[in-house]
């Protein structure tokens, strides 16, 4: 930590240095600390801030979240109270971001770094989390999540085409169906914690190509299982809670699994913006012409 943090937290993620000492381990008795300067969360907490925010009105989604701290955290008692920490960083967050959906992957990110962080360094850890890469998976009106899917989808069928072509051919699977549980939990609840928590180390620094090599490595455990799978809902199965047995013994032995795939992260990078370009011009023009239609009436 201490070698990490003489790089500045706005520059963290662009230092090879420090992503030299990422891909070393990260001890878990810092990680929150690396998690805060990788997001540089520091730069965006207000003193006052929280507290306010979560003492206000209950948000919409309030039943929601009573429910899934409760099913989700059950082996920490306290998480699961509606007065406990990870009830009032969600309540504060929505209440900040009010376009933001709720969904249980919001729950699961927030408590995960609740299990590590205090509160309100939690909080502007899940803030920076959000706003820097994740934020867009939770928005009603984004394509997002359908635009980074493909991107994998891409990926995939570039590193394995026998997959590929069984699940997105054979058995006519959308590639959304395929990352939306993982890019929303964060693969929590598809990895064990531990292996979580190196992910996330890795996914702080590089963004959503981490995603994409965590993807391919899932699939590549579950290959066999996918081939000869009879049914679309065994693949999500598989893949959403692949057992232990599949993967590799540790969570450094992972990582090196998930960077072995031949994955071009620039152009992935170049691909993402050019599609996001493409479908901003595909919407502006669709809203031109339902206004040519009313004949700019309003």
């Amino acid at each position: 930590m201490v070698l990490i943090s003489t790089v500045p937290a706005a520059q963290a993620c662009k230092n090879k240095k420090v992503r030299k000492l990422l891909g070393g381990g990260v001890p878990s008795s810092v990680r929150y600390l690396v998690w805060s300067h990788l997001t540089n969360a520091k730069s965006l907490g207000l003193a006052g801030v929280y507290s306010q925010l979560h003492r206000r009105v209950r948000v919409a989604a309030f039943a929601d979240m009573e429910r899934d701290v409760k099913r989700c955290f059950g082996e920490y008692p306290h998480l699961q109270s509606t007065e406990g920490p990870l009830v009032s960083l969600l309540q504060a967050y929505l209440t900040m971001v009010p376009d933001v959906l709720y969904s249980t992957g919001l729950t699961l990110i927030a408590g995960n770094i609740l299990l590590l962080a205090p509160e309100e360094d939690a909080f502007w850890i899940f803030v920076s989390m959000m706003d820097s890469a994740l934020r867009l998976y939770f928005s009603p009106k984004s394509t997002q999540m359908d635009i980074d899917a493909a991107l994998f989808s891409h990926v995939l069928e570039a590193n394995d085409v026998q997959v590929s072509k069984k699940i997105f051919v054979d058995m006519s699977m959308n590639p959304t169906q395929i990352c939306f549980p993982w890019f929303t939990t964060l693969f929590i609840g598809s990895l064990p914690g531990d292996y979580v928590n190196r992910v996330w180390d890795l996914f702080l620094y590089e963004g959503v190509t981490m995603l994409i090599h965590v993807g391919l490595a899932i699939l590549y455990c579950c290959r066999s299982a996918i081939l000869e799978a009879t049914s679309a809902d065994a693949v999500l199965y598989y893949l959403r809670r692949p057992s232990i047995a599949w993967l590799p013994p540790s969570p450094d032995a992972f990582i090196t699994l998930a960077f072995s795939f031949k994955v071009k992260d620039d152009e992935v990078r170049k691909q993402r913006v050019k599609m996001e370009k493409q479908v901003k011009k595909q919407v502006q023009g669709q809203g031109t012409r339902v206004f040519a239609n009313s004949g700019g009436k309003n």
